[in-house]
This record gives C-alpha cells, structure tokens and sequence, in this order.
C-alpha cells in the first residue's frame, strides 16, 4: 500500500476521584461506577463530533476498575486503553481534544480527573517509490498472483520511527495455511501462523535487496 498503512496510537490512563458513600445516599457521594460509565460511553462518542470523521480519531477502553463492594459507592476509579488515528494531523491535535472531552464529562458527574496522556507513534507511512519496489521484487519473484493490495489497519507500528528519517514500506505478509477459510486474530489465544511464511520473506528481502542494487 501506497501512503499511511497504519494508524498512530496512543495510550491514555484516567484516574477519576470524588466521595464515596452508601449506595443508598448516591445524591450526597460522587456516584463513581456511572461517572467512570460514562467517561467510557461518552467520551468517545464526543470525540467523533469534534474532529473530522475521516481522520479516524478514535478511543477504545481496555480496563475498567471501580469499587469492591455492592452496597458502596467507591471514591475511586480507573480507566486505560488507546488512541488511534489515521490521520498524522488529526495526531498531533489528538491530546488536547481527549483531555478537553475527558473533563467535561468527568466535571458533569462531580469527579475530579487526572489524565496521563502517552505518546506512541505516528502512522506507518510508505514511500511510493520503495513500495514499487517491494511490489516489482515480489511479482519478478512469485508473480502477480502474490501481491494483493491491503487496507490501511487501525494498528499502530514503531517502524514509522524509522520513516521520519529514511524513505521506506512496510508491507504485511500473508501467514494463513492456503485454502484454510479461519481467520485468528493476532491478539488472540488460537493464533497460528503457517511457518511457511517466512521462506516468503526472505525471497521478498533478497529480491528486493537485489533489484534496487540493479537500478
């Protein structure tokens, strides 16, 4: 793929703190469990009036954490998961416009936020020119059959470090057993890569190696 592969991606930890009590009494306490709800609920969807939608700024929770006990409304609460975006621009305002959404929402529900916002990297942004390359170096080696155009992916990558100093792509190689019709996500426990895959890499990094020693 030509152009941004994958998205930038953040994390975000929130910490959300006000007085507890019975549950029974919720008018007197800072109702955390529905406060920490809807920091997950709303912010979010805040966020996608607030930015331009093509830019796919999105916040996706990973934990949430509140209270012990059924009959006690907790002085505390924890939220963590990520920020991700297709956009570079978008990126850079991405921690203003989270912390802003953050607080009001933490303010409408009388909680006291504190927000660690951490950088993680910027989209994978491939050159033009050496993804030309990668694709002549795979169609001179297993024909055109063996290349398919892949979709720009909501995760994040560190090589788009690299891409801020050097011209360079990254491409995704197929590790699916041919014919087998599962598909495993990554982050999940029945993963299984056919090993076979990496004889497929290598041909990819030699041949494109020397291709551009020929240019």
């Amino acid at each position: 793929r030509t152009g941004a592969i994958t998205s930038a991606c953040d994390r975000i930890e929130v910490a959300l703190d006000g007085p507890g009590g019975h549950t029974a009494r919720p008018h007197l306490t800072t109702d955390m469990v529905t406060a920490a709800a809807r920091v997950a609920v709303d912010v979010p969807a805040l966020i996608a009036r607030r930015v331009d939608s093509r830019s796919g700024l999105a916040v996706t929770w990973g934990r949430i954490e509140s209270g012990h006990a059924p009959n006690v409304i907790p002085q505390h609460a924890e939220l963590s998961g990520t920020v991700r975006c297709l956009d570079l621009e978008a990126w850079r305002q991405a921690p203003d416009v989270v912390h802003a959404a953050i607080d009001e929402v933490a303010t409408l529900h009388r909680a006291k936020s504190e927000i660690n916002y951490v950088r993680g990297v910027p989209p994978v942004v491939n050159d033009p020119v050496v993804t030309e390359l990668l694709r002549d170096a795979m169609t001179a080696r297993r024909g055109t059959d063996s290349i398919e155009t892949t979709e720009q992916s909501l995760g994040g990558e560190d090589f788009s470090w690299y891409l801020e100093h050097v011209p360079g792509a990254l491409a995704r190689l197929g590790v699916r057993t041919p014919g087998e019709r599962t598909v495993r996500d990554l982050h999940q426990g029945d993963f299984d890569a056919d090993e076979r895959a990496i004889t497929v890499g290598v041909e990819l990094f030699t041949a494109a190696a020397l291709l551009d020693a020929t240019r």
